[in-house]
């Protein structure tokens, strides 16, 4: 066989020609945007739950020269802390289009919570997982990084976050997921052997997340939000009170803390 194109012609240390802080400045021309920064901390909500729930609230503002094409950023305060969110970004290919046009734009911190279906059970869903390795089963890493078998979280990162696996009101463990490009594909051979290999969740951005975080420089978390055992029984995929996302919201506003009061023995709380 030859080599397939996910792994042919990949120079992954020759700059690109397409730059996102021009496809940004070409999208403010169009569009009569100010430059202006984004929230330095930013987030992706791949399900849209905080996002609704937000505006529901009315506690969300747009951000009005967010100049990407195809999404809207909107704004809200968490306890003083300033956030940037955008829903309904699944996929890998999707989610590292917008944290590249994030940093770009003033980004300094990228979260991302995104729901996942359970591999191997370490408790009743839902529940969270910060994601400290994941499966390279999707095509957009390959593109900042040569072949490996997982995309690993930045060390500094998960020392930042460490304290919030095991501790406080949120139930939060740490491991690696399963990242897939076609979750109607989880075949019950592949499930059983990434279960036998210890991954905890499949989910369908963080290995391109980590890939990008790594090459970039740029600085990303993410949390599975397990909350489904991929409907192989009625009643699945319940997230909790709000869809879920008055816990991801408090998960967020903590994982923000820890990295802006990253020096501090004990940073201030965080509640919904």
């Amino acid at each position: 066989m030859t080599i397939p194109p996910i792994l042919d012609l990949k120079d992954t240390d020759a700059p690109s020609v397409f730059q996102p802080a021009n496809l940004l400045r070409e999208a403010r021309r169009q569009r009569g945007l100010d430059h202006a920064e984004v929230p330095a901390i930013c987030l992706l909500d791949p399900d849209g739950d905080m996002v609704r729930h937000l505006k529901r609230a009315g506690r969300a503002q747009p951000v009005e020269h967010w100049a990407c094409y195809h999404t809207e950023m909107w704004r809200f305060e968490w306890d003083g802390i300033e956030i940037g969110v955008v829903g309904c970004a699944v996929g890998a290919s999707f989610a590292v289009l917008l944290a590249e046009q994030m940093f770009a734009s003033g980004c300094r911190f990228l979260i991302s919570v995104t729901s996942s279906g359970q591999i191997t059970p370490v408790g009743e869903p839902p529940y969270f997982i910060l994601i400290d390795k994941a499966l390279r089963d999707e095509g957009t890493s390959y593109h900042y990084l040569p072949p490996s078998r997982f995309a690993e979280a930045d060390p500094d990162v998960l020392a930042r976050l460490a304290p919030l696996v095991g501790t406080g009101p949120l139930t939060v463990h740490q491991g690696a997921t399963w990242t897939t490009d076609a979750p109607y594909r989880e075949t019950e051979s592949a499930i059983a052997a990434h279960r036998a290999a210890g991954i905890l969740a499949v989910e369908m951005e963080a290995a391109a997340l980590y890939a990008f975080s790594r090459v970039r420089g740029c600085p990303v978390a993410c949390f599975a939000h397990v909350t489904n055992t991929m409907a192989q029984s009625e009643g699945d995929f319940e997230k909790g009170e709000a869809d879920g996302a008055l816990e991801a919201l408090a998960l967020v506003a903590a994982a923000a803390r820890r990295w802006l009061y990253r020096g501090a023995a004990n940073p201030p709380s965080i509640t919904p």
